[in-house]
């Protein structure tokens, strides 16, 4: 419409009147301030949280280390090198590398719906040192012949202790050192005993005066507690920290829990030794995720912090 001037007064006023109201909103047309919450409604739901869609990975790819991981949002499965990996139902797992682990490996989560995620991993070499030692090649074996007899039994000890699953959260806790010393020997090192060579140390060793308390670096359960030493272990002891991680503890000489027995971190398990395969006390602290062998320090970070 058009208005033609000049406007009488009162028609002026009626003009202004009518384009006033054009303004205003109509009820229903979402446009303009919300109206009050009714009293007694429920609140509105939070923002929806943004979907993970990759893995989120914690930690150093390199030999001889863990990783923690998050698996990506709905994920059913999830494979590690083409072996299955345990979840949470939050989807937090573990994976570690070898001491001999290659130069890559694979991560692969399946979704409910059939969808695939993978994850490349480029894993970085160690540098591993050579270490003499003057200590019999066969330990506490009286010959070669014993050691033959007594050995096949030792080992399947470990790996029944080592196959076992069980139920404990110690894997998420951040790992402390079971006694405090000098360290003696290095994981990873390549030992040469008497001129004979060796494997690698499966561990890190401990220096510490015979009798001194050792205590558990994380949660878990006990899966062998020796009964006799062993010919290269001594007095062994192993804890499982859930998700496969174990932690074995050598040469000890006594053990104060047994088979069964659930303990927390920080409890005293026994007592350094110098059982079995050694040239003085010390603690020999070994960890294994499954069949990969993995340096303690990675874990427990620096002595004393």
């Amino acid at each position: 419409m058009i208005l033609r001037g000049p406007w009488p007064r009162h028609g002026a006023a009626i003009a202004l009147l009518a384009l006033t109201a054009a303004c205003v909103p109509s009820a229903d047309t979402g446009i303009g301030p919300a109206a009050p919450p009714i009293a007694g409604s429920p609140p509105p739901p939070p923002p929806r949280a943004a979907v993970r869609a990759d893995f989120v990975l914690t930690g150093t790819a390199e030999q001889g280390a863990v990783m923690t991981g998050l698996a990506p949002d709905d994920a059913r499965t999830v494979t590690f090198d083409g072996q299955p990996v345990p979840i949470t139902a939050d989807g937090r797992f573990l994976i570690a590398f070898d001491r001999d682990a290659g130069p890559g490996a694979r991560l692969v989560a399946t979704l409910s719906d059939g969808r695939r995620v993978e994850r490349a991993i480029a894993v970085a070499a160690g540098i591993w040192r050579l270490e003499q030692v003057n200590a019999p090649y066969r330990g506490s074996a009286s010959s070669d012949a014993d050691f033959e007899r007594r050995r096949p039994a030792e080992l399947a000890q470990i790996a029944a202790a080592r196959a076992m699953r069980v139920d404990s959260n110690g894997w998420m806790q951040r790992f402390r050192w079971p006694v405090a010393g000098r360290l003696s020997g290095f994981f990873g090192s390549q030992r040469v005993y008497q001129g004979k060579p060796g494997s690698y140390h499966s561990g890190t060793d401990i220096a510490a005066p015979a009798g001194t308390p050792f205590v558990a670096p994380a949660d878990g359960v006990v899966v062998l507690a020796a009964a006799a030493p062993f010919t290269l272990e001594g007095n062994l002891l192993i804890v499982d920290h859930g998700m496969g991680l174990t932690s074995a503890f050598l040469h000890c000489q006594r053990l104060d829990v047994k088979v069964g027995d659930r303990v927390v971190q920080g409890q005293v398990l026994g007592t350094v030794g110098r059982t079995g395969r050694v040239t003085g006390a010390h603690m020999h602290w070994g960890l294994k995720w499954r069949d990969a062998r993995i340096d303690p320090g990675k874990l427990a970070g620096p002595m004393g912090e």
